[in-house]
């Protein structure tokens, strides 16, 4: 790993990307920039292609057309040096169910040329890291989704690379799972590595990334902070609700008029809702609907959700799918 230099501060820089399954264009000219140490998250629905790019990036699939980068390196040209500068972790634990947890790493630390002791130390070390110490000698076939998740990724983490891809690795885990993994990934970032999170899971993003890509349709729609994108698609939103189910169609005239804007009513929740282009009108419309009488039962103003972003930029919710992975894996394995 030490013999590899890294030619730049880019851990990754991809331009025009595509890639066709027979007619389906699964990744549509997809441009990414990601700076060394930072979490940069991939969101998108099922079938968006994101994990098609992923492969493209770490050399397991050959672009139709554009360019990636990894440190400087072509993924295409300079395959052989790009592969020792990542690692790659996916949805499903790609170990030998038969063996134990220790045999696996040990396998692992081995072909990947450390000594049996060092090998041995490690596997000890990465099962410790992820807790799995105790079911260290229990074959993988007992194991548990979520265990075979953390098995998968701490074998990715032997070598430590400077580049790791986790693709979706926390899909269907419980949530102490998932907050258990979450940590592991700021780790990794706080010891050196650089890490792309692919995710269909606004708040992973919202808590992990450094910046994030929307993919919809196999191209990138919007790319950002956070808190930039939450930006992008509007303001803060206002959040009431009053007392006497009476008051509020007077209640939302005052909101309207006061604010500029037109509110909506929710027959859910009985709560009016509206943008908020500026916070200290807040002060205004509390005299406003104080002066005609109407008493608040709750109150707020809440920033845009990432699922509100998504939903501006595509059209549609996070979770709508706009292929099946399984249509796309069929796809790929037909062109292999």
């Amino acid at each position: 790993m030490d013999s590899v230099k890294m030619k730049t501060d880019w851990a990754i820089e991809a331009r025009g990307l595509v890639k066709s399954f027979g007619s389906n264009r699964a990744v549509d000219g997809v441009d990414l920039k990601v700076r060394a140490g930072t979490i940069y998250g991939v969101l998108g629905p099922n079938g968006a292609g994101k994990t098609t790019t992923v492969r493209m990036l770490a050399t397991l699939l050959r672009p139709d057309a554009g360019s990636a980068r990894i440190f400087g390196y072509d993924v295409v040209k300079e395959a052989q040096i790009v592969r020792q500068l990542i690692g790659v972790t996916g949805q499903y634990a790609s170990v030998d169910e038969t063996l134990s947890a220790t045999e696996n790493l040990v396998i692992f630390s081995r072909l990947l040329g450390l000594g049996r002791a060092e090998a041995r130390r490690k596997a000890a070390e990465l099962l410790e890291e992820f807790g799995l110490t105790d079911a260290a000698k229990r074959p993988l076939k007992h194991f548990s989704g979520g265990m075979r998740r953390r098995l998968d990724l701490a074998a990715s983490l032997i070598a430590q690379p400077p580049l790791i891809f986790l693709d979706e690795p926390t899909t269907g885990l419980d949530p102490r799972t998932r907050t258990h993994m979450w940590e592991v990934i700021r780790r990794l970032v706080k010891s050196g590595s650089t890490v792309l999170l692919t995710t269909q899971y606004l708040d992973e993003a919202d808590q992990l990334a450094d910046r994030v890509a929307v993919i919809d349709r196999g191209k990138v729609v919007a790319e950002g902070t956070v808190d930039e994108l939450k930006t992008s698609v509007g303001t803060s939103s206002l959040h009431l609700r009053v007392h006497n189910p009476m008051d509020m169609e007077e209640a939302r005239r005052i909101v309207n008029r006061v604010l500029g804007v037109q509110s909506v009513v929710s027959t859910v929740s009985g709560k009016i809702t509206a943008p908020m282009m500026d916070a200290d009108r807040v002060t205004d419309l509390l005299i406003r609907l104080r002066e005609a009488g109407i008493k608040l039962a709750e109150m707020s103003v809440q920033k845009p959700t990432l699922d509100e972003v998504f939903l501006t930029i595509t059209g549609h919710g996070v979770e709508d799918e706009s292929q099946s992975d399984e249509e796309l894996n069929k796809a790929e394995a037909m062109q292999r």
